[in-house]
This record gives C-alpha cells, sequence and structure tokens, in this order.
C-alpha cells in the first residue's frame, strides 16, 4: 500500500511539475522526459478497453520502446499510431508538446470531443487521421500552421462550422479529406490533389446523387507553383511562344506551349521520382515514407549479399540490411517489374498502401526507385515468421507455446479485419500463411506483404489464370477460376489455424505415416472421428487448453469451407476467437450439412482442387524473418 501511495504522489508530482514549467528539451535538468508525460498525459484522457497502452509508463525515461511509439534516430517521438484500437474518451492537448512528431494515425476509434488547436504547434507533422471518430466542434484554425502536412483525413466524424481558410495556405497536400460531417459555410480552394467534402448536407446539399468532392488533379511531383520552380522556365516558355507564333500562328504557338509544360513536368517528375544519378534530397518523399537511393541499400545489404537473403519468392527476394544509423531493415527487391510507363502507379500504389497502418500489419518504412529497379524497406522483425519459429524450440521448450499461438491467431485476425473491412479501398492479402505472419520483439503477429499483390495487380490483372499464393493455403474457387475476394483470405486464416494447431506445414501434415500429406483433408477427418488430440503438434506435449482446441478446429473447419458463401467475414471470425457467437455459427453449418443428404457421401477433398487445377500456381516462399 505504501509503494502504490508513493507511485501515485510521484505521478502526480511529475504531471503538476510539467505544467508548471515546460522546456522544448527532451529532458529538464531535473531528467524528467517531457515527451513521457505528454504521452501519459494522452493515456490519461483515453478509454483503453484492451490495454493496448500497457506499456506506457510515467516512471520510464524512454518511451521509444512503448507500443505504437515511433521515435526519429535522434531519439525523438515521431509517430504515434493508435488505429483501430477500441479507444474513446478525449485527445489531450497534451498532444502539442510532442513536437517532433511527424505521424498521427488515430482513426477508426471512438474519440470525441474537440479536435485540440495545439495540433497545430506540430511543425513537422507530414500525416494527420482521426477519420472515423466522433470529434464535435469546428476544425481548429491552427492548423493552417501544419506547412509539412501531405494528408489530412477528418471524415466521418461530427464537425461543425467552416472549413478554416488556413488551410488554402499549406502548399504540397496530396489529400485532404472532410467528407460526411456537418461542416457549412463556403467552401475555400485547397490546393490539395484530391480534396473530398461529400456528405455534408450544408455545404453540398441533400441530394443523393450530388457528388461535391472537389479534385484539384495537381501531379504528386509537381510543385504548387508549376513551372515557377524551374529557373527561367516562364520567360523560355513565354519567348518561345512569341517566337513561334509570330512564324506559324496563334495556333500552332499553343501546341508548342504545351509540349514545353508537358517536357518540363516530365523532366520534374523524373528527378523528383527516380534515383538519378544517386542525387537524393531528403525532403522529396511520399508522406511520411521515407525515400532511400539505391546506392543506400546496396550498401547496406552488403551489396544484396546472398548471405543476407531472409526470404525468396515469386515477388522477389528480401534481404537484411543495416542502415548508415544501425537501423536493422528488411529490404524488398522486386524483381520482373513491368517498369516501363509504371512509375506513376507505383508511386501511387506505394503511397495508398503507406496508409494502411495497423499494430498487426507490416509498416512500410520507405522506398527506392531507379529506372530498372523497386525496392520496399520495412522493419527487420527479429523473431522471424510463424513458420519459422514453430520448428524452434528454447531450453527444449517450443518458442510458440500454446498461448502464444493463440495470440498469433487473434493480432492475424485483427489485422485481416483492418485491410477488409476498414481500408479504403480495401486491401485482398492472397496468400495468408504462416510464412507471412511475422513476429516482432514481443511475439505480436505482423501481417506481412499485403500490399504485394496489389502494386502488380495492374500488370496481369486481366490474367485470372496468373493464381499467386501458396499450395495447400489456396481457395479452391481460386484454383478453380482465378478469381479472389475476401473470402480467399478467410480460407488462407483457416489454413494458418490448422498450421498453429499442427505445427506442420500444409502439405506435409500426416506424410510420415504414409497418409496423404494435405492438412485440411486429414483435421476433417480426425475431427469426424473425435481424435483432436491426434493433430495437435507434438512438441506442445499436451499443454494445450482442451476446450480452446476444440474452438480453434471448429473455426478453422467454418473458414475452409468450399463454397465462399459459407465462409464468416473476417470480423466473425474474430469475434468467435475471442468467445462470441462460435456456437451459433457452427451449429448453423451443421444443419446445412446434415440437411444435403449427399453431401458427405460426395463431399470432395482439397486433394481433389489441387489435382485438378490446371492453373499456374506460384509456390511462394517471401516471408523470412524479417
Amino acid at each position: 500500500m505504501e509503494y502504490k501511495t508513493f507511485m501515485l504522489w510521484r505521478v502526480g508530482f511529475l504531471l503538476v511539475f510539467a505544467l508548471i514549467e515546460i522546456s522544448s528539451a527532451t529532458l529538464s535538468p531535473a531528467g524528467i522526459n517531457y515527451e513521457v508525460v505528454a504521452l501519459v498525459a494522452i493515456k490519461s484522457n483515453l478509454h483503453d478497453p484492451y490495454n493496448v497502452l500497457e506499456n506506457w509508463d510515467i516512471t520510464s525515461v524512454d518511451p521509444c520502446s512503448w507500443r505504437m511509439v515511433t521515435c526519429s534516430p535522434d531519439g525523438y517521438v515521431s509517430a504515434l499510431g493508435l488505429p483501430s484500437q477500441s479507444l474513446s474518451g478525449t485527445l489531450s492537448p497534451w498532444i502539442g508538446n510532442l513536437t517532433n512528431l511527424q505521424s498521427v494515425l488515430l482513426q477508426n476509434n471512438a474519440i470525441s470531443g474537440p479536435i485540440p488547436a495545439a495540433l497545430g504547434k506540430l511543425a513537422e507533422l507530414q500525416t494527420l487521421d482521426l477519420s472515423n471518430n466522433t470529434f464535435t466542434g469546428e476544425i481548429p484554425d491552427s492548423l493552417g500552421n501544419l506547412r509539412n502536412l501531405n494528408y489530412l483525413r477528418l471524415n466521418n466524424n461530427s464537425l461543425t462550422g467552416s472549413c478554416p481558410e488556413s488551410l488554402s495556405k499549406i502548399e504540397g497536400l496530396t489529400l485532404v479529406d472532410l467528407s460526411y460531417n456537418n461542416l457549412s459555410g463556403s467552401l475555400q480552394k485547397i490546393s490539395a490533389r484530391t480534396f473530398k467534402v461529400i456528405g455534408n448536407p450544408l455545404i453540398c446539399g441533400l441530394k443523393a446523387n450530388n457528388n461535391c468532392s472537389a479534385v484539384f488533379p495537381e501531379p504528386l511531383s509537381l510543385p504548387p507553383n508549376g513551372l515557377k520552380d524551374q529557373p527561367g522556365s516562364g520567360m523560355k516558355s513565354h519567348r518561345v511562344a512569341v517566337a513561334f507564333g509570330a512564324s506559324f500562328g496563334a495556333a500552332f504557338s499553343v501546341i508548342i506551349m504545351i509540349s514545353l509544360l508537358v517536357w518540363q513536368r516530365h523532366r520534374h517528375k523524373k528527378q523528383i521520382f527516380f534515383d538519378v544519378n544517386d542525387q537524393y534530397d531528403p525532403e522529396v518523399g511520399l508522406g511520411h515514407l521515407r525515400r532511400y537511393t539505391f546506392k543506400e541499400l546496396h550498401a547496406a545489404t552488403n551489396h544484396f549479399n546472398s548471405k543476407n537473403i531472409l526470404g525468396r519468392g515469386g515477388f522477389g527476394i528480401v534481404y537484411k540490411g543495416c542502415l548508415n544509423d544501425g537501423t536493422l531493415v528488411a529490404v524488398k527487391r522486386l524483381k520482373d517489374y513491368n517498369i516501363a510507363g509504371g512509375e506513376v502507379q507505383f508511386q501511387t500504389e506505394v503511397e495508398t498502401i503507406s496508409l494502411a497502418v495497423h499494430r498487426n500489419l507490416l509498416r512500410l518504412c520507405g522506398f527506392c526507385t531507379t529506372e530498372n529497379e523497386r525496392l520496399l524497406v520495412y522493419p527487420y522483425m527479429p523473431n522471424g515468421s510463424v513458420a519459422s519459429r514453430l520448428r524452434d524450440h528454447t531450453h527444449g521448450q517450443p518458442a510458440l507455446d500454446w498461448a502464444r499461438r493463440k495470440r498469433i491467431a487473434l493480432g492475424t485476425a485483427r489485422g485481416l479485419v483492418y485491410l477488409h473491412e476498414q481500408c479504403d479501398p480495401k486491401i485482398i492479402h492472397r496468400d495468408v500463411k504462416a510464412a507471412n505472419i511475422l513476429l516482432d520483439e514481443d511475439f505480436e503477429a505482423v501481417v506481412g506483404d499485403f500490399g504485394l499483390a496489389k502494386l502488380l495487380d495492374h500488370r496481369d490483372s486481366h490474367v485470372t489464370t496468373a493464381v499467386r499464393g501458396t499450395v495447400g493455403h489456396i481457395a479452391p474457387e481460386y484454383l478453380s477460376t482465378g478469381q479472389s475476394s475476401e473470402k480467399t483470405d478467410v480460407f488462407g486464416f483457416g489454413i494458418l489455424l490448422l498450421e498453429l494447431i499442427t505445427g506442420q506445414k500444409a502439405l506435409d501434415f500426416g506424410r510420415a505415416a504414409g497418409q496423404k500429406g494435405v492438412i485440411l483433408d486429414r483435421v476433417k477427418k480426425l475431427h469426424q472421428e473425435g481424435k483432436l488430440g491426434q493433430m495437435v503438434d507434438k512438441d506442445l506435449k499436451g499443454n494445450f487448453d482442451r476446450i480452446e482446441l476444440e474452438e480453434m478446429v471448429q473455426v478453422a473447419l467454418l473458414c475452409t469451407q468450399f463454397n465462399p458463401s459459407h465462409r464468416p467475414k473476417m470480423s466473425e471470425v474474430l469475434r468467435m476467437l475471442e468467445g462470441d457467437g462460435l456456437a451459433e455459427k457452427w451449429e448453423a453449418s451443421q444443419k446445412v450439412e446434415s440437411g444435403t443428404p449427399k453431401l458427405r457421401s460426395c463431399e470432395r477433398r482439397y486433394s481433389d482442387f489441387i489435382e485438378e487445377s490446371s492453373l499456374v500456381v506460384e509456390a511462394m516462399e517471401l516471408s523470412g524473418p524479417r
């Protein structure tokens, strides 16, 4: 009791002290970290039902190890990422004291109250996403002070008042989304590539067909002032136009003007987007992504040395790298990429994927492009992949005990729910398997490779027979038709659950005993015979929860039904794993089966689909330890 009293007194003292005197330095002479104080104040204003902020501790002197907090190489808090964490409460004005923040991602929660005007003090901020909450009040005029802002998403809240005129003063905006609020007043001219205000009746009117999204299609790589940033370009264009106008007439001069503008725009775009002559401008990037030079990544991977390979497969090769500041990264070098004409599309899709931020998704740190290369840079995952750790042992015990396996299932499900139901547009992974689920330092599941299929789709989306994935994980309808949906991911997740239960690969199960090597067929048979214990990973030595085993097997079998319309959505899968609604779903599925007498006698095996498929299937093993 005395210890608790002392700690409460200390917390109160630190907060009061910080309120009295705030320093611009991270540490005061007394050793207080003001970023810690600010983060704890933010935590105290939020309701956190799942304790995702549990390790935000006022007694800590370093917040860089805290969950959802990212720090820059010099040790300052640079990103706060708390999307889709079921948070409520209000956003504390203390966030304005995290003056080195570049990214704030709080979307898809239930945070209410006003948007703090203190956000306008974050001079380094590039991404601010408060969408899909319940914020009220007006948009702070102070947001116009965020001169480095690239992305501003305040959509799907309950904001009122007018769009601040100050936002029109921010140059270089990529996206401003104020849609689905209760804004009123006149609409400001925001110089953003995309500016959305649909769903504000007082601005857009009440007609359902009235799309009042204002889109100003300025190219992402072109400065807001166009050719003013090219020294002398305006004078040259004028002189050329006059000269040609005098000789060939006004019409031809217009053609020349347009040609010059297109050429200048292409030249400027190429200089910004491509790694030309290894010149690197650290100010040039995409939102909160860093742009790396090929030379930098070449050195980090020791010239893409084969000893640094973490994994390889259909999309490319992954290398472990060490940057100049000592940061460990995973560098994915895409292969067979369609370079011609793809630079703008690649840039746009990298930009889109970078906005998919969730604690259970692999975060994209940056990218590199040259005329012959496309590389993506991710954090290095010290505990590798689920596939690799399933076979590892520590002091004679499996690295993944039953509790960790259940936690991995839950984390993976949350990541897929975000991709399917909370991303706009939604993202289908298409290769959910143990090798693509990575493990951070706390053995938290991180879904990897979710953006690669999307990045390559523009090259071969018309080829429905180019099935991507791994045999044993691919849904039957995908094998048969080449058509994928989120239900193909649900099937893959079901196979992942069986991998976690058995500790075996999808095509390895039972081979040692001379049985058919397809995990799904074998598990179905054992389940029908009531022999669940025979399917559990022998390395667990009986240390598992038998009730949870039964539940996990049932969820896996619901996910792997051959008819995709019978499979649950990932949000339903997550609820069932958390103990809500499984009994009803399972009973309903059994009624469907018992109501079809011929189903059992002619039920197909998954191996039949594999043997009958005439499609080209690429077995991919990209996700080694990163």
